[in-house]
């Protein structure tokens, strides 16, 4: 079926629609088939990649997956220049500190974190944190492929490690702002 040059009318909207309904892909994802990592100092814990663009074509490029901060845990603070957040958090207890100011979080909390908003995430319970998120456009999979080692399910957690000598590097080239995006 040939569709004239999209423009804003009810006939490409149509078009998009039966794009859709022609069939794009689906997977499922099992906790011993998800992609996942240990996660370096001071986060610690490990972060699994459930959907991505490597892992399954989509027509706009997202990411989705879990991560699980330990007791003490610190996701430092940083923010995104190009991409917004979703987190939606499962279990455990803890606090976020979006652009310095401070929000408890427990089961059922979700933050949505668009551009440029500034956040940490501490683990300041005694159990795992754990939460779900979104990421769009997709890209924080590859920081969390990049910066942390392959965890095998089941495996038990490595002794703490440091952050790559690269990480100014990594978080340049995937999804993290620098100071002068912020500016």
């Amino acid at each position: 079926m040939n569709h004239p040059a999209a423009t804003d009318t009810q006939e490409t909207k149509g078009a998009v629609h039966e794009a859709a309904r022609a069939g794009g892909k689906y997977m499922v994802v099992t906790p011993d088939g998800e992609e996942s990592y240990w996660q370096p100092k001071p986060a610690n814990g490990h972060a699994s990649v459930h959907v991505a663009p490597h892992l399954v074509p989509m027509d706009v490029p997202f990411s989705a997956g879990t991560q699980t901060l330990p007791p003490g845990g610190v996701v430092r603070k940083h923010s995104h220049d190009a991409n917004e957040e979703v987190l939606h958090f499962i279990s455990g207890s803890g606090k976020a500190i979006l652009d310095g100011e401070e929000y408890r979080l427990g089961a059922g909390t979700t933050l949505f974190l668009g551009k440029l908003r500034t956040h940490t995430f501490i683990n300041d319970g005694d159990t795992d944190l754990h939460w779900a998120w979104f990421f769009v456009p997709s890209g924080l999979e590859t920081f969390f492929r990049d910066i942390g080692r392959t965890r095998a399910p089941g495996e038990a957690a490595p002794e703490p490690f440091d952050r790559p000598e690269n990480v100014a590097e990594i978080e340049a080239r995937t999804v993290f702002a620098t100071a002068a995006d912020k500016q």
